[in-house]
């Protein structure tokens, strides 16, 4: 069904930029020298065709400055409150009545990796305390249509005091704190001390970014702030738990510390050491289990929080901010009847910018102008999420995972010796366990190879050669009874697809960036920045299997992620854990495969325990498919 365009919020906005808007077309003046009799150009003024803002606005003569806004947060306990910078661009036109909406991009980026596919910096080339280089393309396309843009210094980097916390509560309320700003809640001033009002600003405020912006889009949308209309993050961590662990598993170590150091700017990371001393002493990297540390770096408990739209992008083969991010924050958002939209991209951790460019600025900009200025453009009509099939296919859904898709239990039949063995609709017969070592080098490449003779690592099960294509949307899950002859070990399990077809290449996460004679251009330039981009093109592989998700579970937390319960040698457990979310068709006559593993390298994690004996009871172990059509579609594709 289409998305329910809710209103209510938005009626705070500033009357005349509504008006202005709501118009089909509105004829603007532009801007002009003055005429031979000496009279004055004109001031622009909003103009809207077929739905979407035109460039009548400047960009040389753009209003560029620098504010600080004194937050809530000390996170370096030097007894003083952290301060946020920000810089802004907006229309000359603010100055004589034009009010503008924010586009913002908080990150902690700016100084150090920088953003986009050319890792842009921040730059002040004259030294005047205002930047001339702006990375990315937003304010060169946007402030022209009547926008203003903000990119903002997390607290702890670039501009801002303090020290980064990775999720923590001064991360959290960095953006926080600037739309507060912008709507008259708190003071701000300009590097000279001088009070600074944004008697310009509409009211509306929307964050876009990727990563760790879109993070702090999704840190700021949890709390509920008033005059945060849209989020639209990109690639963007929703717990911070589920980006460093899974299921009491940790995937690296001093993780929260490591990051904080990389993103404080270079000439502040002595003093912000004891900041990073205290990240890790309160990490849990003893235990990876789920702790108190990890409750101010979840944001999906505040879901029910979130008054603004969100339109969610994310990679279904990012295996930076893996998919579970996706669909608990959409899920949850959908429970909450949040106005949301998704485009669910082949490619990993990249920005629409650069796997769909065109397509991109043309929705972001209707999104924007629908958000933002009110503009009825038919955008919130059309399906709600677009999927990218296979490279540069895209097909639209009105929801997902798509509403067909139902479980299927699918059990795994033991073979002879550790052979492979068979995947059915039903339990299969044969011996009632089977025996594998836990190693932990297992790579992922390893992992999905084609099943040998004997087994001595993992447990591969296969179906027959499927007789019409089988079509997976959402989370699926295993379900396993398990032995281990030791207290603790991990248990993962990999869904793979046996078949040679051309796929999206997990190298360069998809993409390769083009030449310098494929740039671009999107906006309008001034002497020191130019809004031209290199194109990119996807990258694909033909490889004859693929893995299609994963899944893994520590030993020790099966019943519980906040508490450690050892094993019992030689009993029989309940392991009971889901894979990551997946949309993915498998082909006629390839034949679906899953594994099983004890520690895994290539999930990435880190090892509990070396060398276990797991013994898995095939018969009453399966791995439940969210399949497109059910059971019906199952037994149409061969699976019985």
């Amino acid at each position: 069904m289409p998305l329910s365009p809710s209103r209510s919020r938005h009626a705070r906005r500033g009357a005349a930029a509504l008006a202005a808007a709501l118009s089909t077309v509105l004829l603007a003046t532009l801007a002009a020298p003055a005429n031979a009799s000496g009279s004055e150009a004109e001031t622009p003024v909003l103009t809207v065709t077929d739905g979407v803002t035109q460039p009548v606005f400047g960009y040389e003569d753009a209003i560029r400055e620098k504010v600080f806004v004194t937050s809530d947060v000390d996170s370096d306990s030097d007894g003083e409150l952290d301060v946020v910078a920000f810089d802004i661009m907006r229309p000359a036109a603010t100055e004589d009545g034009h009010e503008a909406p924010v586009i913002m991009d908080a990150s902690p980026y700016y100084v150090t990796s920088c953003r986009g596919n050319e890792a842009e910096c921040k730059q002040d080339t004259d030294g005047d305390g205002l930047l001339d280089k702006w990375p990315l393309y937003y304010d060169n396309y946007f402030v022209p249509r009547g926008y203003a843009v903000m990119l903002l210094d997390m607290i702890g980097t670039s501009g801002s005091t303090g020290c980064p916390t990775t999720g923590g509560v001064g991360d959290n309320l960095s953006a926080v704190a600037a739309i507060d700003w912008l709507n008259g809640r708190r003071p701000g001033r300009d590097a000279d001390g001088n009070a600074v009002v944004a008697d310009w600003h509409n009211g509306s405020t929307g964050m876009i970014g990727k990563s760790y912006d879109g993070t702090l889009a999704n840190a700021a949308a949890a709390t509920g702030v008033e005059g945060l209309e849209t989020s639209v993050p990109i690639s963007a961590i929703s717990n911070w738990y589920l980006y460093s662990r899974s299921n009491g598993i940790r995937f690296n170590t001093n993780y929260p510390a490591s990051l904080s150091n990389t993103v404080t700017t270079p000439s502040r990371r002595a003093y912000c050491a004891p900041v990073r001393t205290e990240l890790s002493a309160n990490d849990g990297d003893e235990s990876g289990d789920y702790t108190p540390y990890w409750y101010e770096r979840n944001y999906l408990p505040d879901a029910d929080k979130v008054t603004a739209s969100v339109f969610v992008v994310h990679g279904i083969n990012d295996w930076n901010v893996k998919t579970d991010h996706l669909v608990q924050w959409w899920d949850l958002l959908a429970e909450n009847d949040v106005e949301r939209k998704l485009w669910l991209t082949g490619t990993g951790h990249i920005d629409p910018f650069d796997f769909r460019r065109e397509e991109w600025v043309d929705t972001i900009h209707r999104w924007f102008d629908h958000e933002l200025f009110d503009i009825d453009n038919g955008i919130m009509d059309e399906p709600m999420v677009d999927i990218e099939r296979n490279p540069d296919e895209w097909e639209t859904h009105p929801t997902w995972p798509l509403p067909n898709a139902a479980p299927v239990d699918v059990f795994l039949q033991p073979g002879a010796d550790n052979g492979s063995g068979g995947l059915g609709t039903s339990p299969g017969r044969g011996a009632a366990w089977t025996t594998f070592t836990d190693r932990t080098s297992t790579s992922r490449n390893q992992a999905i190879a084609p099943p040998a003779a004997a087994e001595p690592n993992r447990l591969v099960y296969r179906s027959a050669p499927l007789t019409a294509p089988l079509h997976i949307s959402g989370s699926p899950y295993v379900t396993l009874k398990a032995k281990v002859d030791d207290v603790d070990t991990n248990f993962a399990a990999v869904l793979v697809d046996y078949g040679t077809r051309e796929r999206f290449s997990t190298s360069g996460d998809g993409i390769r960036t083009l030449g310098a004679d494929s740039e671009t251009c999107w906006g309008l330039s001034s002497a020191a920045d130019d809004p031209c981009y290199r194109e990119t093109e996807k990258t694909v592989a033909s490889n004859p299997q693929e893995m299609v998700t994963q899944g893994i579970q520590d030993a020790l937390n099966l019943d519980s992620i906040t508490a450690a319960t050892p094993l019992v040698p030689g009993a029989v457990n309940d392991v009971d854990f889901e894979l990551l979310p997946e949309d993915y068709v498998f082909e006629a006559g390839h034949r679906i495969g899953v594994v099983i593993l004890g520690s895994y390298s290539g999930y990435p994690s880190v090892a509990d325990q070396n060398r276990a004996e797991i013994s898995i009871g095939a018969p009453r172990s399966s791995i439940t498919l969210p399949v497109v059509g059910g059971r019906a579609a199952a037994r149409a594709a061969g699976l019985r």
